[in-house]
């Protein structure tokens, strides 16, 4: 069940937006797109008609999606003039990584315009956004989660997990797992070379016992062992991640002290590796620091 949308407006068109606008036209969606950088949205003008601005992408559109970097710059953005831009009945969907207490009472007030928000951010990076595999954690009232399920479809696979928030909540707990297990294996393989061990040959024995994890089976053998670090996912915004997590592990009183580390040791990795590495070159951070700067 759900409903065809044939128009979206779409704001946010960077690494992930542009890869989720290809699949929405494939999929025979009309999209009025919007991005704050100058010619970004009229690069993309064979899948999309560019607009000047936020609220111009939600004129006549029933669904607004927002793919924008954090709770911060959507609220910049909706209260730049896209609030007002929206007409009753709206579906603003936030696809972002946000914060899921501010979701809860920006939605409140989207609700006061006679518009519905629902959150519905995603993991998968850039290539599960290009072949449409995105992982979708939705979080909003029953009805409109069902509403967009066909059109969250063409992007990736769609999970309701809960109420306003739910999703922001989900994506920031999965990335605290996701760094986590990135930072461990990172330790055991270069622990595991200094003790004369290949890497190759240890992920391959990794992958096949209970130690193994999208670290074992996708980042290390893919963007650290040929040291590409590629993944289109930047350090910097890992950080921000676990700080939403730790912070979201604060609000509810829950144990928190292995996130405290794990954001500890990322965020003393981005003060030497730069927000805009990527990152998987936390790895090589962790090969190249001594001990007692870790």
């Amino acid at each position: 069940m759900g409903e065809t949308f044939d128009r979206v407006g779409f704001v946010g068109l960077g690494r992930m937006g542009t890869p989720m606008v290809r699949r929405l036209a494939a999929g025979g969606v009309a999209v009025r797109g919007h991005d704050a950088a100058p010619g970004v949205a009229e690069g993309l003008a064979d899948v999309l008609t560019p607009v000047p601005s936020a609220a111009a992408a939600a004129e006549g559109a029933p669904v607004v999606v927002l793919m924008l970097p954090d709770s911060g710059i959507v609220e910049k953005v909706v209260d730049g003039g896209l609030l007002d831009a929206l007409a009753p009945g709206t579906l603003l969907v936030d696809m972002s990584t946000s914060e899921p207490l501010r979701t809860r009472a920006l939605a409140e007030r989207v609700a006061e315009r006679g518009a519905t928000l629902v959150d519905a951010p995603v993991s998968g990076g850039v290539a599960g956004a290009e072949a449409g595999t995105l992982t979708i954690m939705v979080g909003g009232p029953d009805d409109a989660a069902q509403r967009l399920t066909p059109l969250l479809a063409l992007m990736g696979r769609v999970r309701h997990v809960g109420g306003t928030g739910a999703g922001h909540a989900l994506k920031a707990l999965n990335n605290l797992l996701s760094a986590s297990h990135l930072l461990a294996t990172s330790e055991a393989i270069l622990a595991g070379e200094r003790f004369g061990l290949d890497a190759t040959a240890m992920l391959e024995a990794i992958n096949g016992s209970s130690g193994r994890s999208g670290s074992t089976e996708t980042k290390w053998p893919t963007h650290i062992v040929p040291g590409t670090y590629g993944s289109g996912f930047t350090a910097g915004l890992m950080v921000k991640d676990l700080r939403i997590a730790l912070g979201l592990a604060e609000a509810v009183d829950a144990p928190r002290g292995h996130a405290e580390r794990t954001l500890a040791l990322w965020s003393r990795a981005v003060g030497t590796l730069g927000p805009e590495a990527d990152h998987t070159e936390i790895a090589r951070w962790l090969r190249e620091r001594p001990e007692e700067d870790q």
